[in-house]
């Protein structure tokens, strides 16, 4: 397939993860970037990423913006995912975003029919290069049993009863947290129940728990339905995190009133830049007439990006997004239509200019006996 040629990408909502993308895309790809904002930015003298306020439900406003760049990415809270993506499609422009949420993808998923131009939700870390990584394993077996995809976002100095400060949205916490969540048990698609599925395990000595949560395997579930026995997504936290949520979701019936837990955890949980993500995926199978195992565990931390401190979930995030970008420039994915994460080559995203901050994915862990999830 040719490469597509573009001029311009629209970036849309200026936050940490937004900004993130937008010099991203001008560091590794010297594109011009249109980063909008309902709030009016700090003044830039940068030749790259020109800032303009925009407030997106303004259809018109909206649509002029659309209408004049070739790509957007959208980086706004999920439930203006739809909203962005009915326009895009119409005016037929590249659609990438970042969301978590099942309906919202859902949504975008019936624009595609028509589509002219690609819509690809779900493109950051989980969902995101989660899924890629969880296609790549399952083509390496013959009959695959289990497929186990786990990714956490974790404070590095977690000193309170939480065990947790944030480090990326509230909201997009809170959805994963109450939603219900896909598997595949028994070869059947199955819905299950956010934080549960409890377990514990160890990687490099290091103790860390994993729980069910919403929206992390995108489209993974149907894509595998009918060729994996069970699949799972769960998100690691320090253990003790997930006991406390509970409390706070069921036993005190704040999963009834979200505007009052949001207000809650702003009150009370800090925010930390001081982060690191943890990638990890197991599957095992027949392979060559022989039950084996495959792993995979990559640990990112923060960087420097164009001169600013950035946390490792704003770099996993944003290259998460921009990898499958590059992706499209060069050709290797569909012109139009709905795109899932799995869509896309793991070994072709590694070889994009930002593919190195997913490095640890590359290979099979060196230790699986330290680095295999162990269920308590």
């Amino acid at each position: 397939m040719s490469k597509l040629q573009v001029k311009n990408v629209l970036v849309l909502g200026a936050g940490k993860v937004g900004s993130t993308v937008a010099d991203m895309i001008a560091e590794y790809h010297r594109i011009p970037v249109t980063l909008a904002d309902q709030r009016a930015g700090k003044p830039s003298s940068d030749p790259l990423v020109r800032q303009i306020t925009l407030n997106v439900e303004d259809e018109a406003a909206l649509a002029s913006e659309l209408a004049s760049h070739t790509v957007v990415i959208n980086a706004l809270p999920f439930f203006l995912a739809a909203r962005v993506a009915t326009q895009a499609a119409r005016l037929g422009v590249h659609y990438f975003d970042l969301t978590e949420d099942v309906a919202a993808t859902h949504a975008i998923r019936q624009l595609s029919h028509e589509a002219t131009s690609v819509l690809m939700p779900q493109s950051g870390l989980a969902p995101g290069v989660i899924g890629m990584l969880g296609g790549h394993l399952a083509g390496h077996f013959d009959e695959l049993y289990d497929l186990r995809l786990r990714v956490g976002a974790l404070t590095r100095n977690a000193t309170n009863s939480l065990r947790y400060n944030f480090t990326w949205s509230i909201d997009g916490v809170i959805n994963e947290y109450c939603n219900a969540c896909d598997a595949i048990v028994n070869g059947q698609l199955v819905s299950v129940q956010a934080l549960e599925g409890h377990e514990t395990f160890t990687l490099d000595a290091e103790a860390f728990e994993a729980f069910n949560t919403s929206g992390g395997l995108g489209t993974l579930c149907e894509t595998l339905r009918g060729k994996v026995r069970n699949l799972d997504y769960k998100t690691i936290r320090y253990p003790g995190h997930r006991d406390a949520m509970n409390f706070l979701l069921h036993d005190l019936r704040l999963i009834e009133r979200r505007d009052l837990l949001r207000q809650v955890l702003e009150h009370a949980v800090p925010h930390s830049r001081e982060d690191v993500v943890i990638v990890f995926a197991s599957a095992s199978g027949m392979r060559g007439g022989r039950f084996e195992q495959e792993t995979r565990l990559g640990r990112v931390f923060g960087a420097k990006l164009r001169g600013k401190d950035r946390t490792a979930i704003e770099l996993t995030t944003a290259a998460g997004v921009v990898g499958v970008f590059e992706l499209l420039l060069q050709g290797q994915l569909p012109r139009s239509g709905f795109v899932g994460q799995e869509q896309a080559p793991l070994e072709a995203f590694l070889s994009t200019r930002v593919g190195h901050y997913y490095q640890g994915l590359g290979v099979s862990a060196a230790s699986p006996s330290q680095q295999e999830l162990a269920h308590a």
